[in-house]
């Protein structure tokens, strides 16, 4: 199995995708390849600050990027178009949305989207909820490949410790 590789989008401020970065980083170490996607260059560049492998700016690089993905992390609104003020269109959404990636979306309660069902917690627990289940995912993953025959190259990973 190759390195997962995880797609972290944000835009505006590039907060939430920064704190993404960062507990990913910490939780995976080097054994998750992380591509930050920025609706804006602000948010790009805090995401690579943070510790993303590669970044890319705008539509296109969104487009093109959520279909080359095993995951794609963010808020919920990277699914809903017109949000973030304007700045996530409706190709982006489209191209997010019917992405075979597997989405983890932190539940903020912006861009007219109210999620029912969910507890009302502090921000980084959500990040920290949002990086559990990636692991999780990537755990599956490798238990799923692992039995089909494939090589044990995510022992890390699986064990729940990155390589820093």
């Amino acid at each position: 199995m190759d390195k997962p590789r995880a797609a972290v989008i944000d835009g505006q401020g590039g907060g939430v995708g920064r704190a993404l970065v960062e507990k990913l980083r910490l939780s995976l170490g080097g054994s998750l390849y992380i591509l930050a996607l920025g609706t804006n260059s602000l948010a790009t560049s805090l995401m690579l600050k943070a510790g993303a492998d590669e970044g890319a700016t705008g539509e296109n690089a969104i487009v093109v990027n959520a279909g080359r993905v095993d995951y794609i992390l963010g808020t919920i609104g990277i699914i809903a178009a017109n949000s973030m003020l304007g700045e996530l269109t409706p190709a982006m959404a489209a191209a997010i949305g019917s992405s075979r990636a597997e989405k983890i979306l932190v539940p903020l309660n912006r861009c007219q989207l109210r999620l029912v069902g969910v507890k009302n917690q502090p921000f980084g627990a959500h990040i920290e909820e949002a990086a559990t289940a990636l692991l999780e995912l990537i755990r599956e993953r490798f238990n799923r490949d692992a039995s089909a025959g494939s090589p044990q190259k995510m022992k890390n990973v699986v064990a729940g410790h990155g390589q820093h």
